[in-house]
């Protein structure tokens, strides 16, 4: 138990000093934070980002407001900055955490396993990577959570109050990020098997609330809304990814997907389902097949992260803990309850040593750090451990899957300066800016032109003919043009190809920016 505890303690850590270090990053570490800043400076100024694409600035967002305007408060008082987002996203996991070990201890009684819970949500990597990134998904994924904690112990009692209070936090998990619908799917399917009347009638009051806020939302931004978030996100589903994804999924996790899978198939054939074990297949499903889509990966699995580490805490500890009820006339279990204390002593026996196992196991599977810096440089050299991902950083997924986050290790000083001299590129520049990462251009007083990925989106689901924008390129009226991972759609990108041309290339975070200017 005390090494699982050392493991586990280890990994949080390195995720604070991962958090600490983005805190204290001024530009996009990952791509698409800036334009999350973009959409929470606009909610700040009572605008809202849902715009047509085809007038300037050819600006739009694909995520729902609850994040931006949760965030919104901090740019009244702090300006322009990346580090509130990332803090909020960082707490957000502490929050999900602490719930987690509150249901397996108010389960178990376990200290130790509620510890270990609630830990093992913040080891793995796919929370690691997100959970201090200034999106929204693991706020998200913290809305679900404290909404299935709420519903799984109010509905049985029918506690009204704390139903409906489930409820609306469900709603703001689909208000942060659409992907919520699968846990909302979970949830009615749960509420309708427990109680088909009561279930339908709440089905309903959670459907006229979300719906009402969906249509304000469309009327408010002229049909945007549905344009932006609905018709742009639907997309084709790459099947290798899935499968890949799956996989690393259960290599990293396998230890604890056990354990859950074991509490799955004992409500399944012994008592009754509840709604965790109904939310961690769901979510495994419905999440692990959309990680496959364009803009998914790895972050798509969190929600069933969260429940998996729910139910694994829930099995470990109630064996633990001999809390086990069999019912006496089960025909698999009549023979063994005949032979009860035998039988419960020598399994009693070999769960001390098991269950533990299987917890250093997930912490050694889930092992990451930088090797380098103060204890860092010192473990590496100990245990062998050689960088194995971008930068002085060990990661036991490696990037070698198809949408696994390619983030995780640390900034340094040098990676800032570069941000800099981009930024003073653009502050010498008289004429506009198209940049695919926001941040140099906000750090540079400038207005952001674009967003990259939400074109490429409305582009491919036939809502975008650029012609404004190609028109600008074509006219040469952007001064620079600043490149990374060109996402842009391929009729931009042809124009850029025809009338700019590279002149100096910056490499920040691992990271090449090429530097475009108007061809002579």
């Amino acid at each position: 138990m005390l090494l699982a505890a050392v493991l586990l303690l280890f990994a949080l850590v390195v995720y604070i000093t991962y958090a600490v270090n983005l805190l204290n990053f001024p530009f996009d570490y990952d791509q698409g934070e800036g334009f999350e800043l973009v959409d929470t400076i606009l909610f700040s100024q009572w605008q809202t980002p849902y715009r047509n694409t085809e007038i300037y600035p050819f600006y739009a967002s694909n995520y729902p407001p609850l994040y931006h305007i949760l965030a919104a408060p901090f740019v009244w008082f702090f300006g322009d900055a990346y580090w509130y987002g990332r803090l909020l996203s960082f707490l957000s996991t502490l929050v999900t955490a602490a719930a987690i070990a509150y249901v397996v201890h108010r389960e178990t009684q376990h200290r130790w396993i509620a510890l270990f819970s609630g830990l093992a949500f913040l080891s793995s990597n796919t929370v690691y990577h997100i959970g201090a990134l200034f999106r929204q998904h693991i706020s998200m994924v913290m809305f679900e959570t404290l909404a299935i904690v709420l519903l799984a112990y109010a509905f049985p009692k029918q506690h009204k109050r704390h139903i409906a209070l489930g409820l609306l936090l469900l709603v703001a998990a689909g208000y942060t990020k659409q992907l919520a619908a699968i846990t909302a799917i979970a949830v009615m399917i749960w509420l309708l098997l427990r109680n088909p009347r009561r279930g339908f009638l709440w089905t309903i009051a959670f459907g006229v609330v979300g719906s009402a806020i969906f249509l304000l939302l469309n009327m408010a931004t002229n049909g945007e809304w549905w344009r932006q978030t609905i018709v742009a996100n639907v997309g084709g589903i790459n099947p290798l990814q899935v499968f890949d994804l799956f996989l690393l999924w259960l290599r990293l996790h396998g230890f604890l997907i056990v354990l859950a899978l074991l509490m799955v198939l004992y409500e399944f054939y012994i008592d009754r389902i509840s709604l965790f074990s109904l939310w961690f297949v769901t979510a495994a499903l419905l999440g692990g097949i959309g990680s496959g889509t364009w803009g998914g990966g790895d972050s798509y699995f969190a929600t069933s992260i969260a429940a998996m580490c729910i139910l694994s805490g829930i099995f470990a500890g109630r064996t633990l803990q001999q809390k086990w009820s069999f019912p006496q006339n089960h025909p698999f279990f009549r023979r063994i309850l005949q032979h009860r204390t035998r039988y419960i002593v020598s399994l009693q026996r070999v769960c001390w040593v098991v269950i533990p196992i299987l917890y250093i196991g997930y912490g050694i599977a889930t092992f990451k750090m930088p090797t380098y810096g103060i204890v860092f440089e010192q473990i590496a050299t100990v245990f062998n451990l050689q960088p194995n991902v971008r930068g002085n950083f060990y990661d036991s997924a490696t990037y070698a899957v198809p949408g696994y986050a390619n983030i995780g290790y640390l900034t340094t000083q040098a990676d800032i300066d570069a941000g800099y001299r981009i930024v003073e590129l653009i502050q010498n520049m008289d004429a506009p800016v198209l940049s695919e990462e926001a941040g140099f251009v906000l750090a540079a007083g400038r207005e952001v032109i674009t967003n990259p990925t939400q074109l490429l989106n409305l582009w491919r689901a036939g809502q975008f003919e650029g012609d404004a924008l190609i028109g600008m390129i074509e006219r040469r009226e952007f001064g620079l043009i600043i490149l990374r991972a060109q996402f842009y759609p391929t009729p931009i990108l042809e124009a850029i190809g025809q009338h700019y041309e590279r002149t100096e290339t910056i490499a920040m975070n691992h990271f090449e920016y090429l530097i475009l200017r108007p061809k002579q």
